[in-house]
């Protein structure tokens, strides 16, 4: 039986990725090193969604190779679209595969064979459920499609078993994932998105536990929007939180990007969440410095920036990803790329600190899910946003709790709470 070590980076699906080979691993008996010095096989899971993220991929794989007196498999985001990279680097030597494909590699045809309802991997009390792969959109500017491909949705029950599993298995927390989980189903139900019935059905599971749904783009949650707004109010193990990247506040620029969503549609989704819920959490995304952005795209970014207020904001300067059809524009100069994301940069710490400076003298029941520095505890309320009980070991809380807290200060982008 082999031991194995294994590394992730990336997106949350990517780690959902992860739990499934290493789960696969397990019930074939394998058990994870020490360390990568001690495996006998090293499993690297890659990303590749910037050209900076692309090069740390390839030296740490250099890395491992030296490290692991084993063999080394390297899978994930860059492997399926950029595999050649690996392959032909002078200081690797790894076998390149699917993620499906990984366990059976490292298990080499020896028994038990892996049945699909083997007990999950969680981390800690958080469960990771993967509810799809790939996606429906044709971003001009993204390689990862490249990995995954278009939409591959399980059934609603198929996933809702999953979601039990976890529970069973002692998940306080089911993190809904994949590529873009507002167009779950779309393959199965004519274009239109089971993601609402699926989470009704998961949160009428008996169990104590919280749900928080993953990256849903514009389109897919357009469609839906309403009804999936009702879900969200009428399910209270919901997070009151929605990730859905706009990208751009200029529709010229989206129609380059190949978003398929517009502004407008962008906007009414949240005025619908704004109507059916009063405290949530919007988060989103904005590439600055797309290659056809002009000055008046980038004042539109950051007037919609503005106007809708997204209490978590993800500001991704512009890189070049080969194969994408963004690599053949002619891209603006990395001055003008930087100083756009930092003036987005200084707009979004303003607004995420009026987010978290409101919560401030609330009392809010937060969900434990993870150890912070010294005697903290960290943990979210019921709109997924951070909050820290600086002595909650002292105070005999322990993670998978879920305690009632009074919020006295915050730093910008997670607030302190006093437990009550």
């Amino acid at each position: 039986m082999a031991r194995y070590h294994i590394e992730t980076y990336g997106c949350t699906s990517n780690r959902g990725e992860t739990q499934q080979i290493e789960r696969a691993l397990r019930d074939g008996g394998h058990h994870p090193a020490d360390g990568p010095e001690e495996a006998d096989v090293a499993i690297l899971n890659t990303c590749t969604v910037l050209e900076k993220t692309e090069r740390n991929m390839l030296r740490r794989a250099a890395e491992l190779d030296a490290e692991t007196p084993g063999d080394l498999v390297v899978t994930g985001c860059m492997a399926l679209a950029q595999g050649d990279m690996f392959r032909d680097a002078d200081d690797v030597d790894a076998e390149v595969l699917h993620w499906d494909d990984v366990p059976e590699h490292v298990l080499n045809g020896e028994c038990p064979t892996v049945t699909p309802d083997t007990e999950p991997v969680l981390n800690g009390v958080v469960g990771i459920l993967p509810i799809a792969r790939g996606c429906m959109s044709d971003c001009s500017y993204c390689i990862t499609k490249q990995a995954t491909g278009r939409i591959d949705s399980p059934s609603v029950e198929e996933n809702v078993e999953k979601a039990r599993s976890l529970v069973h298995a002692g998940a306080k927390e089911i993190r809904i994932t994949g590529q873009d989980t507002g167009v779950y189903g779309w393959d199965r139900n004519h274009g239109e998105s089971l993601l609402p019935e699926l989470l009704d059905r998961i949160c009428a599971l008996e169990g104590e536990f919280r749900v928080r749904v993953g990256m849903a783009n514009p389109k897919g949650v357009h469609g839906v929007r309403e009804e999936l707004a009702r879900v969200f109010a009428e399910n209270e193990k919901l997070y009151n939180f929605l990730h859905a990247p706009v990208q751009s506040g200029s529709d010229d620029v989206l129609a380059d990007m190949r978003r398929q969503h517009s502004v407008a549609e962008y906007v009414e989704v949240v005025e619908t969440f704004d109507e059916y819920l009063d405290y949530w959490t919007l988060s989103t995304d904005f590439i600055a410095g797309f290659p056809t952005e002009e000055p008046e795209d980038h004042a539109q970014s950051l007037a919609l920036l503005g106007e809708t207020r997204p209490e978590k904001i993800n500001v991704t300067r512009f890189s070049k990803r080969p194969g994408t059809d963004a690599d053949d524009m002619k891209g603006l100069g990395g001055q003008t790329k930087k100083d756009r994301s930092k003036e987005m940069t200084e707009l979004k710490m303003d607004v995420v600190a009026d987010a978290y400076e409101s919560m401030v003298g609330t009392e809010q029941s937060v969900l434990l899910t993870e150890d912070g520095r010294e005697e903290s505890l960290v943990g979210y309320d019921e709109a997924y946003r951070q909050v820290v009980v600086a002595d909650g070991e002292t105070r005999g809380l322990s993670v998978g709790d879920t305690v009632d807290v009074e919020i006295t200060s915050h730093n910008t982008v997670y607030a302190f709470g006093e437990p009550l």
